[in-house]
Order: structure tokens, then sequence, then C-alpha cells
């Protein structure tokens, strides 16, 4: 069943459920990332090597990489296999090489730029040198013109440059098109897990889905975040100064009064609270639920409201019969897998976007999907609901609350509004039309991908080491 807009609607404003089950209204627009346009191969002489350092968790770095390969593109610059900066952040040496499928990376990309696993050596006056990259910091959300200018010069100069930290260094927002197609083509498609991640998270989802539906969850109530939002009255003395002490090593210095905070939504909600929002909205205790999350601070207590009111709860090791996820619990691959888990669900919920990188790529990676249903809460307009709740002002709760969320947008296209990230959004840029009235949004031909072949081989990049000619390249038509 299709969801569009306020179709969920229905007398005494009620929610139908098990249309949530189903895919959002599509209104005739599906996703394509191929060129629209003129888009040349790459040639086989660039500008010099481009070196990154991704820094972050699993989703910021993968945002990077995404901005990594346009830097590349925009510079006519031969990209180097991005580095993951694991260890600042999961304690995981994993590396590229240890979540995606680098060859599938390569090969999808040939069309868009050269990428080599590392600068090869260079021979000069006989002697083979190793050629040293000149490092950079680019500014945050750095315009396109630093990469043609600055970047560009050193890169010249150098023979290749290097550029950390690589998170959210090439703005979001660039009024071309074509270059946005190029992020989804990255994100979407050519970066793969391994083989032995995508089988692990399709054995999971294939459990959770033999008895039905399932809902995943992103339980952000966790230590980094909760410190983060400075919501601590909740908690013992003990665990605010746990909290207290992991914000002051890791945040700003910021003055933050919790009822404040909590009173405009920036708050994480409980456990009990989105419960109460899953019951409200008509789901009952039937419901299997999937959460992902990593340790939930201040434990069983927060989670026993919640367990109470949905008991069918799963997380990546009750249902795991390999073990695996066991010994990855903290790793890159755990959090590979509650990615994919959360994108096969039939629907999903984040609890905080805010900052939460593996919440909106999540939102934006299923958007692209095929308009997935995904459970959005308004924190900021849910708050009010749920003090007076606490000051004992329990009628007409339900109401309110569902009153809210019908408000809500449950995964249908919809225009991009800043703070949305491009990564949560991609709607125009990403998707098409068959019958368009803007010419903009037609979808390409059935034959983009010879159109791009034939590119290749005559006038860009013909470097048997570096490009393969197979013609099972993930481009979306």
């Amino acid at each position: 069943m299709k969801l569009g807009g306020l179709l969920l609607l229905c007398l005494h404003e009620q929610i139908d459920v098990d249309a949530l089950w189903g895919t959002a209204a599509s209104g005739g627009w599906r996703p394509s990332s191929a060129p629209r346009s003129d888009w040349p191969a790459p040639p086989s002489e660039t500008n010099g090597y481009l070196r990154v350092r991704c820094n972050g968790g699993l989703n910021q770095q993968r945002s990077a990489i995404c901005n990594a390969v346009l830097a590349a593109r925009i510079m006519n610059a031969t990209l180097v296999l991005p580095e993951l900066d694991a260890n600042s952040f999961w304690h995981d040496d994993s590396g590229f090489h240890g979540v995606y499928d680098v060859e599938h990376f390569i090969r999808s990309l040939r069309y868009d730029v050269r990428i080599v696993e590392s600068i090869p050596d260079i021979n000069k006056n006989g002697k083979t040198k190793k050629l040293k990259a000149f490092q950079m910091r680019p500014p945050r959300d750095a315009p396109i013109s630093w990469y043609t200018k600055d970047a560009l010069e050193k890169m010249k100069e150098h023979g290749a440059i290097y550029l950390t930290p690589f998170s959210h260094r090439l703005a979001e927002e660039i009024d071309n098109p074509e270059y946005q197609r190029l992020r989804c083509r990255v994100n979407y498609h050519a970066l793969r897990f391994k083989p032995h991640i995508m089988e692990l998270s399709n054995s999971i989802v294939n459990r959770l889905r033999s008895q039905g539906h399932f809902m995943a969850i992103h339980l952000r109530f966790e230590m980094d975040m909760l410190a983060f939002a400075g919501c601590f009255d909740i908690f013992t003395a003990e665990e605010q100064k746990i909290l207290k002490k992991y914000r002051e090593n890791n945040f700003a210095p910021k003055k933050l009064v919790y009822s404040e905070r909590r009173a405009i939504g920036k708050c994480p909600l409980t456990p009990e609270e989105v419960g109460l929002i899953l019951r409200s909205m008509g789901f009952d205790n039937s419901t299997r639920i999937y959460l992902a999350a990593g340790e939930l601070f201040g434990g069983e207590r927060f989670m026993k409201p919640f367990r109470s009111l949905f008991p069918r709860l799963e997380n990546h090791n009750t249902v795991d019969s390999t073990g695996e996820l066991a010994k990855n619990t903290n790793g890159l691959v755990g959090s590979a897998v509650d990615y994919m888990v959360c994108l096969l669900s039939d629907i999903f919920m984040p609890t905080y976007d805010g900052p939460s990188n593996f919440a909106n790529n999540l939102l934006g990676h299923r958007l692209y999907y095929g308009f997935r249903t995904n459970i959005q809460p308004d924190r900021k307009a849910l708050a009010p609901i749920f003090i007076d709740r606490e000051k004992g002002h329990t009628s007409g709760f339900e109401e309110s609350i569902r009153s809210v969320m019908l408000k809500t947008n449950f995964g249908g296209p919809h225009k991009r509004i800043s703070p949305e990230s491009f990564y949560t959004n991609s709607w125009p840029e990403c998707f098409c039309q068959t019958s368009a009235a803007n010419p903009a949004d037609k979808c390409p031909p059935d034959n983009v991908l010879d159109v791009l072949d034939s590119q290749l081989t005559t006038g860009g990049n013909d470097d048997s080491e570096s490009v393969t000619t197979n013609s099972t390249a993930v481009v979306d038509k």
C-alpha cells in the first residue's frame, strides 16, 4: 500500500498502521543518479594524486568518501583509495579494505574518476622515489573554488596532496546537479560493503522477516549523544558526573540548562518516550523491533518501560546465528550490519537525527531505495506533551501525539529545506520522472551506459589496471 502526505489521516486523526508497513507514494519519481548531460570520461592524464583521511564514524566517513570522489572529479585528479581513520573513533583498524568491496568501488566509478590503491613510485634521473603528498587542511564546507584554486595549485606543484582531516570539507549545496548525482552514485552504488557483511546482514533480515514485518529503531540514548545534548538531570548523581566529564573532554564549553534543552526538543528521546509514541500511533505489543544502538546509557531501568510496551525486541547479537558480531560489537563491522538491517527494514525510526550521521544517511538511502517508510518524531513539538504528562496531565495524551506525528513526513519525496542535509534528502537531483513536465527531471535514455562506455574507450581513460569495462556497473538509468 502506498502512503502519501496525509493519506494516513482518517476519522478522529487515527493513523493507518497497516499502510505504514508499505512504501510512501512516489509521485511518479524514481531514483536515478546517471548523468543526464555531457559527462566526459576521466582523461588518461590527470593533474596529480588526491589522498584524503576520512575521520569520524562509519557514516561520517561515508559522506567524506562521496566528497573525496567529487573533489577528485572537480580537480581532474587521480583519487587514492580513501583512508578510514577508524582507530580514533571505533578502535577498529578494518580500514576501507575491511569494510567495503574495493574492486566494486573502483569499477563502479570508472566513468567518473581514476582511482588507485596507493600512490605509485616515480622514476627520476634513473632512480625510483616515493612521491610525497603535500599535506593541507581544507576549510569546513569548502566551496568548489577552494579545490580549483588553492588545492589544485599545490597538487600541480607537488604532484600529490593529502587532505586531512576530511569530514565536512566540501560544501553540500552545490548548484550543479551532475555533481550531486555523482555523490549519489558513490553513496548508493559504489560504496558496497564486503560480501561477508552483506551476507550476514541479509541473514539477519531474513530471520527477522520470517515472522512478518519488522521495524528498525536507531535508539540514540548513548553517552556521547546525551553528553553532547547536555541532557543530564534524569540521571543519578554518579551518572551525571560521567556525562559531564565526557562533555568536558570532548565538546566545547557551553552553558546548558536541562529544562530549557528539553523544552525545545534538544534532548534524545528516552526509550519509554519512543514506546509511547509508537503505542499512540497504533502499534501494538506484537510489533517486532530491531534496535540499532550502542550501549544504552543508564542501563536496564530505562529499557524496562519500553520493553513492557514492546517485548519483541532484537538486536544484531540476538539474531546473529554466526556469533561473528559478538566480536565486533563496537567496530565498523557491527555498525555496517546495523546500517544494512535498518536500510532493509519495513519501517525505520531514528530517535535523534540532529548530528547523527547514521540516522541522516539512512533516511537519504531509504528515500533513494524506493521511498521506504520512515517515522521521524518532531521532538520540539512532542516535548511539551511529554512534559505535561510528567506533571500528571494525561488527558488527550495519545491524541496529541498522533496530531504531531500526522504532520511529519513518512518517507515520500519532499523539498530539501535547510538544515536538512543533501545526504538525508537528495531529491530532486538524484530522482527522475519518465513523463516529466520539467526537462531537467526527465529520466536519462535507456542507452546511457552505452554512451558512457563509448566515451570511456574513445576519449578518456583506457588504463586497463584502473578501469574495467565490465558492463555490469551499478549506475541507475
